[in-house]
């Protein structure tokens, strides 16, 4: 039996059924504000220069910023920059941890494209969205880490929804589409210092054909490249429900497979995961599992190389939908 069928076997055998927990508020007052201020690090802009040959525009130097509903997100079970000791915060600490490890490992290694993290689910509603959400949250309480959060579910954009971002507001399918539009036109800071988001964009009806495109190809390559230090999380489609999702994977360095705990056989995750290309690495996450007081152990997470799955402790509890 290879790797991958005792880890989706395991899976099978441990996973149950879900609780939910929604921490109270204590974040400072949020909302969406677009105002424009400059971009103090200067985020990805040379990099998009050189891989799409964007011309330099006024929003070079000037960019959108927006105000993260973060009590809202709080109040919802989502991780807390204000409150990194809750128990949702250390969980996403310890699945975090290997995701950023592999990132440095590789790269030291010249591996390409580790610092890209696409996080998926085999159908809608395993709580993909939730957890690239909080992938971001937690990997912007970092000292020495930025990251770039991209929603890249063209057919739903909840994520734009849950960040506070107007459905109208620019973002990836506008830079594929249009060569005069590059990624520092499209891309929004926040009122947390290392975290950048770049929306999905205006709904296209070639959206499949613009994330193969040569030019999608060129920019990933150039962003992983040029700023290995940053943290690109894509949000993606689910893998069985669209052919977006295996397009992007082969972009991607590693990917985060989130799987509902008694909703989702085994042969379904296999199915899934057989459609990612054996050079990435691969984790699997198990979400909406019930936690009992005596249960100091969790299953079903870990990281390998390609298709391989390391022993894994990280359960994520709560009902969460996307």
């Amino acid at each position: 039996m290879s790797t991958i069928e005792k880890a989706v076997e395991k899976l099978g055998k441990k996973s149950q059924k879900s609780d939910s927990a929604a921490p109270t508020s204590s974040s400072p007052e949020a909302g969406v504000n677009f105002t424009s201020e400059p971009d103090s690090q200067g985020f990805f802009d040379k990099a998009v220069e050189s891989s799409v040959g964007a011309a330099p525009s006024a929003s070079h130097s000037e960019k959108k910023s927006i105000v993260l509903p973060i009590k809202e997100l709080e109040a919802k079970g989502f991780v807390s920059p204000y409150k990194p000791r809750s128990y949702i915060a250390e969980e996403y600490r310890a699945i975090k941890r290997p995701l950023l490890q592999n990132i440095d490992t590789n790269m030291a290694q010249g591996t390409d494209h580790a610092n890209l993290i696409m996080v998926t689910s085999s159908f809608e509603g395993e709580g993909k969205t939730f957890s690239a959400i909080n992938l971001m949250l937690s990997i912007s309480i970092e000292k020495d880490k930025t990251v770039l959060f991209v929603d890249a579910d063209m057919a739903k954009a909840s994520a734009g929804s849950l960040l506070g971002i107007p459905d109208d507001t620019p973002g990836l399918i506008d830079v594929l589409e249009d060569e005069n539009i590059g990624i520092e036109d499209v891309l929004l800071n926040t009122d947390l210092p290392n975290v950048r988001i770049i929306p999905v964009g205006v709904a296209h009806e070639r959206a499949t054909e613009l994330l193969a495109s040569e030019r999608m190809k060129q920019l990933m390559a150039e962003l992983s490249a040029r700023y290995p230090d940053r943290v690109i999380i894509f949000d993606s489609p689910p893998f069985l429900q669209t052919s977006e999702a295996a397009v992007l994977a082969d972009c991607m360095g590693q990917i985060v497979f989130v799987v509902e705990a008694e909703k989702v056989s085994p042969d379904v995750v296999k199915q899934a995961v057989s459609r990612i290309s054996d050079d990435k690495i691969i984790g699997m996450l198990l979400n909406k599992a019930v936690r009992y007081p005596w249960d100091n152990y969790t299953h079903g997470y870990g990281y390998g190389y390609g298709h391989s799955y390391g022993a894994g402790r990280t359960r994520i509890g709560g009902d969460q939908n996307e």
